[in-house]
């Protein structure tokens, strides 16, 4: 049947609408299925995804070499269990020092946005953040079991977020060593007199404390200790206890083993995570997040606890490593210079002075309680069954 004029005008232009609504809703299927036109266009490490359903992939930095046994696992064990409890909706890969950024710019990468989150320990950035060092350690402090507590259940957490706010950065708690070795020297350490122009690695306030004290305080990387006390660039170093220590050789180019760890009683490590990044995560990854971090703290601890005596043993046993405490002089000169450092650095920073009132208050109680629980104890069982 032959068109009329009107249908042989109008149906090409018929046929183009339908053509051209056809074309809309399959566009619209394929965005629903992809998760959204807009999923695509978003911040750096988003992948395809609407709301809920996006995912995100992270990098992290470190300030230890990459699988380090006990540091090391720390931001690895955080990056396996986010993937694992996210579905995958949230992945991480983790670099090493140096793999990315130098050990030591870990802090400014993370502030920056060039990474989403770090791993290292707060003291580093004592220069930029003062108060950085009490949420590691300061000498005579508090032990890992009592900073943890102070940090949660003291308001030591918010004091941190506080003080690291200014550089678009959201602090955790990630993982402790428990009380350290004071360090590896290539000499015997008799009296106040052998530390006097004595070259260590030692970092944060407890650097101060030993340059106070007559020696020489060197700020290296891990990755540079083994070279550095093998060549005399240092002559003596600490770097955290048997099981780490063991692991970098330290044992092959220094033999007297100090303790104890008067600098570091309980050495808090951090995760530190880009607020942007944080933020760009709906409600779940952000708990997932916090509660990979939490875990991943208490989990350092634990290896650091199960694997030190064995290592210890491996060190003095198998390597000839010479085991020594502290003369009684040493530890008096730390302790005072402390207590001139812990002064200077209140007196020169406002947020340091707050967190400083944090800190004493919370260990001032904690040690009172632990005089008649965890040292009480300790010190009854020693009695009863020997310190051997």
């Amino acid at each position: 049947m032959a068109l009329s004029p009107f249908e042989r005008r109008y149906t090409p232009a018929i046929i183009l609408l339908l053509l051209a609504a056809l074309v809309v809703v399959i566009a619209l299927w394929a965005s629903e299925r992809s998760g959204g036109i807009g999923a695509l266009a978003g911040r750096d490490g988003v992948q395809a995804g609407s709301g809920d359903q996006a995912r995100f992939t992270w990098k992290i930095v470190t300030t230890w070499p990459k699988n380090l046994p006990g540091l090391g696992s720390g931001p690895e064990n955080f990056a396996r269990m986010v993937g694992e409890m996210s579905n995958g909706r949230l992945t991480a890969r983790v670099y090493g020092a140096g793999e990315m950024v130098p050990a030591f710019e870990v802090f400014d990468a993370v502030r920056q946005g060039v990474a989403d989150a770090g791993h290292g320990a707060a003291y580093y950035w004592k220069g930029k953040v003062p108060s950085s060092v009490f949420f590691t350690a300061i000498p005579f402090g508090m032990t890992a079991q009592e900073i943890n507590a102070w940090l949660h259940y003291g308001g030591g957490l918010e004091l941190w977020r506080e003080a690291y706010a200014p550089s678009n950065i959201i602090p955790f708690a990630g993982g402790n060593s428990g009380v350290q070795m004071a360090g590896w020297f290539r000499k015997e350490i008799n009296s106040l007199a052998d530390l006097q122009g004595l070259k260590m690695r030692i970092p944060g306030l407890a650097g101060e404390v030993f340059s106070a004290a007559g020696g020489t305080s060197v700020r290296i990387s891990g990755g540079e200790l083994y070279t550095s006390l093998q060549t005399g660039v240092i002559d003596a170093a600490e770097w955290v206890g048997p099981y780490n220590d063991l692991a970098l050789g330290l044992h092959e180019v220094a033999k007297y083993y100090y303790y104890p760890g008067w600098h570091e009683p309980g050495a808090m490590l951090e995760f530190i995570v880009n607020k942007d990044s944080y933020e760009a995560l709906p409600p779940d990854l952000q708990a997932i997040v916090t509660a990979a971090a939490r875990a991943a703290n208490q989990d350092m601890l634990d290896e650091f606890t199960a694997r030190n005596n064995a290592a210890l043993r491996e060190l003095v046993e198998n390597h000839g490593v010479q085991l020594r405490q502290l003369p009684d002089d040493v530890m008096q000169a730390f302790h005072t210079a402390g207590e001139q450092a812990m002064r200077d650095l209140v007196a020169a920073d406002p947020m340091a002075a707050k967190v400083y009132a944090s800190f004493i208050e919370f260990y001032a109680g904690v040690r009172n309680y632990h005089h008649i629980s965890e040292q009480a104890y300790i010190n009854a069982r020693d009695e009863v069954l020997g310190r051997d």
